[in-house]
């Protein structure tokens, strides 16, 4: 397809709220769309109308928040990407043919019998061979490169040209959300626990670890079990799905040493945890019903639960209660290889979370790192929160852990139980940052 002249190009603008304006011959057209995808689609139906009716392909410049995109628009809706034309490849003369040289004529000789010349390689050493070998060049090197890997762009104006048939690779942020999903698909040799933390009630700590566990199933696969740690009235098993029974980590407790011998097999423990069928890991239930005195669990059985969770899961992400003293709590610590910090922007949950911090890194030198590698996510409690107030609560744990991460509000957080699919995309984007932020953390102690 051939370029137009620039006296027939047209732009393009498309808004953060999906509508557009075309201008052409600086009058501005507007196009009343809601979503970008639908104004990318009527500017290249409104460009080919121009370009039939004069007769020659159109180029038309389309700006969006990632970028602008110069296109050259045919008459029959056939769109190509308009990047500028590389100069030509330099062209080297063909070397003349070597012709053979002309030879004079001798007269014909009787031929004489000659004793053949046999020319012997040297046989090599064996050290001469290895050096050899150590400096080949594998064959693999360029077979598995992440640029060949690269899938096109499916997001924005790239994804809708890789759609049309115009391959382009993905921008910035599409590349970061891969990279998000690369790390929470992560395995590592040997199980891992996440606990979540906050010594203030109301703090986020159970939609935390309800979510977190959502996403590493959902991009790792199975594997992933959410542990209700707390005395006193637990709320995991209210905020996900039931099973086909009642059974409370009390139950598992019971059932430990059947569970831990060579007898058990993997299904088993699915008497005692709750599947949760969207979102693809299990839940490990407390009894919020009774009181904390009539089911206290104790350090060594937070150990032996620990251990069937450890045999039967991949990744263990435990809620749990507000009692920095409690042996229950402080023994989840002992076994925490990824700190959590939940809050909101309610300046008390705040402070109690930065408070813990600082009781950890007093504690022992363990937890001191912990708390030093520590991700905190920071909830927006109240939809109408000031920026500045969310930004002073991010900020000041900026300078506590190893990385904040922001999560916007959403209805959906709310009651009732939790399904990573019922967020918003922006929700859903925020969650999947903050769980790569907690899964870079045990990556980088594998």
């Amino acid at each position: 397809m051939r370029d137009s002249s620039n006296d027939d190009g047209l732009n393009a603008e498309i808004r953060p709220d999906g509508s557009a304006v075309l201008v052409i011959d600086e009058t501005p057209r507007e196009i009343a769309t809601t979503h970008a995808e639908d104004a990318r689609r009527e500017i290249v139906r409104l460009t080919a109308e121009i370009a039939a009716q004069l007769d020659h392909p159109v180029r038309v410049v389309v700006i969006e928040p990632d970028g602008q995109w110069p296109l050259i628009v045919s008459g029959d809706g056939g769109v190509e990407h308009a990047s500028p034309d590389p100069a030509p490849y330099p062209t080297r003369p063909a070397a003349p043919r070597p012709t053979s040289p002309t030879l004079p004529t001798a007269a014909p000789t009787t031929p004489r019998p000659s004793t053949p010349q046999v020319e012997v390689t040297p046989r090599s050493t064996q050290r001469e061979f290895a050096d050899r070998s150590a400096q080949r060049e594998t064959f693999l090197t360029n077979s598995g490169s992440d640029e060949q890997d690269e899938q096109p762009a499916t997001q924005g104006f790239r994804g809708t040209m890789t759609r049309m048939g115009i391959r382009m690779s993905p921008g910035a942020a599409e590349r970061a959300e891969r990279a998000d999903e690369m790390a929470v698909g992560q395995h590592w040799p040997g199980p891992r626990t996440i606990a979540v933390v906050n010594g203030k009630g109301g703090s986020g700590k159970t939609p935390t670890t309800i979510l977190t566990a959502a996403v590493f199933a959902r991009y790792g696969g199975a594997g992933v079990l959410a542990w209700d740690n707390n005395q006193t009235r637990g709320t995991l098993g209210w905020r996900t799905e039931k099973g086909a029974h009642d059974a409370t980590l009390h139950d598992m407790l019971g059932a430990a040493d059947h569970l831990l011998s060579t007898d058990a097999q993997a299904a088993d423990v699915a008497h005692y945890v709750h599947h949760q069928r969207r979102d693809r890991f299990d839940v490990l239930r407390s009894q919020p019903i009774a009181l904390a005195s009539e089911q206290r669990v104790t350090a060594e059985d937070v150990d032996k639960i620990h251990a069937v969770a450890a045999r039967y899961y991949r990744l263990i992400v435990m809620d749990s209660g507000n009692d920095e003293s409690d042996p229950l709590w402080r023994r989840m610590i002992d076994r925490t290889d990824q700190l959590v910090v939940a809050t909101t922007t309610r300046d008390e949950h705040a402070e109690a979370g930065a408070l813990l911090l600082d009781a950890l890194a007093e504690r022992d030198e363990r937890s001191a790192q912990l708390a030093a590698n520590a991700v905190t996510v920071v909830s927006q409690a109240d939809q109408k929160a000031p920026l500045n107030e969310v930004r002073r609560v991010i900020d000041g744990y900026r300078k506590l852990t190893r990385d904040v991460v922001q999560i916007p509000f959403d209805p959906a957080m709310i009651d009732g139980h939790l399904h990573f699919g019922a967020l918003r995309p922006q929700t859903q984007r925020a969650w999947l940052a903050a769980t790569a932020a907690i899964a870079r953390g045990l990556i980088a102690e594998s």
